[in-house]
């Protein structure tokens, strides 16, 4: 099995040359907020500007995500994941997922 973090992401759409595709890999993580970092937001909401503390929490979130999604792909033993995609999304009140995905791609034995 490849180290996870050696595997090398890539949001171009086709297969490189001498590489075939291994299949489907993901990762994901919700992240929930705190009572701490929602008062901040509610005061910068007022004045204006970006929420540090919830820039730093997506940032987290999709460090996470894409660190899964390498464990998946050292699993198929793949080199690196073609057509990396994110997403996020509020799966209830103060609680966000963010999921990124994409295609395995390793040697082809031609």
């Amino acid at each position: 099995m490849n180290d996870p973090k050696s595997i090398q992401l890539l949001s171009i759409e086709t297969v490189p040359v001498g590489m075939k595709p291994l299949g489907l890999v993901r990762g994901s993580t919700a992240r929930s907020r705190n009572i701490g970092r929602d008062i901040t937001a509610v005061l910068k909401n007022v004045v204006g500007g970006e929420v540090k503390s919830y820039t730093q929490l997506m940032a987290d979130a999709r460090e996470e995500a894409i660190y899964r999604m390498q464990e998946d792909a050292a699993r198929l033993d793949a080199n690196m994941v073609v057509g990396v995609r994110f997403a996020s999304s509020m799966i209830t009140q103060g609680v966000s997922e963010m999921v990124a995905w994409g295609t395995a791609v390793g040697p082809s034995e031609d």
